[in-house]
């Protein structure tokens, strides 16, 4: 089972995947301001979080990865092209992320960053900033490349069955789920487009600079907390 949570502020979806016998579980993509939030659902839904990881390094959030391993002595992750430095795992694609008896893969998707990851369990694949419904993340800063988002989305992303379920980081509109065929079929950023026409699209989007970026970039390289004392963890109970 698993749990989707979206924070109205940055319009980021945050999943919390639960293996059902041994209640091990991970969050993804987790938003500080809902720390208490998570902690109180842990204890609900009978869960222990063994990982926090994060798609990329965010701009218009700060994780709540840090704190949460400060809090219950979880492991942080995060892609090791993100430059971040108090992260326990430095992922890279094809590795596989243990939680009980489940198992992540890790998917890597730049593009979006340089350091952007997806994550594969049970035909659901969580994609952060790469592959949105009906979109994509923007290719203008932290390494983004247009090109690289372009093959990252045809060659690692569409190459997954159809049915696989898609699970963004964000979304604006309201959607919560899509699916690898619907987003091949009508994602109307990249449905029927050429590389070179996606690249020229995303180039003349002219979007605003994202108003926590100064802020959060370096904060989500710390993983949320400005220095991590692990002989200070305090394991909640």
């Amino acid at each position: 089972m698993f749990k989707q949570l979206f924070d109205e502020v940055s319009s980021t979806l945050t999943y919390i995947l639960i293996d059902d016998e041994t209640r091990a579980a991970v969050i993804i993509d987790p938003v500080d301001r809902y720390i208490n939030h998570y902690i109180a659902l842990s204890r609900q839904l009978n869960i222990q979080l063994r990982y926090a990881l994060d798609t990329h390094v965010h701009a218009d959030h700060i994780t709540a990865s840090g704190k949460l391993r400060n809090l219950l002595g979880l492991q942080t992750g995060v892609s090791e092209l993100c430059g971040a430095e108090n992260v326990d795992w430095q992922l890279k694609d094809g590795d596989m992320v243990t939680f009980g008896r489940e198992t992540i893969r890790v998917i890597a998707t730049p593009g979006h960053t340089a350091g952007g990851l997806s994550f594969l369990w049970l035909g659901q694949l969580f994609t952060g900033d790469a592959l949105l419904i009906n979109g994509c993340g923007r290719t203008d800063f932290q390494g983004g490349d247009a090109g690289v988002l372009f093959d990252s989305i045809t060659q690692r992303i569409f190459t997954l069955p159809d049915e696989t379920l898609i699970y963004p980081g964000h979304d604006y509109q309201g959607y919560r789920v899509s699916n690898v065929a619907q987003e091949k079929l009508t994602n109307t950023r990249l449905a029927k487009q050429s590389r070179e026409a996606f690249i020229s699209m995303m180039a003349a989007l002219n979007l605003p600079k994202p108003s926590m970026i100064d802020v959060a970039v370096p904060a989500n390289r710390q993983c949320g907390v400005d220095v991590v004392d692990r002989d200070k963890v305090n394991h909640l109970t």
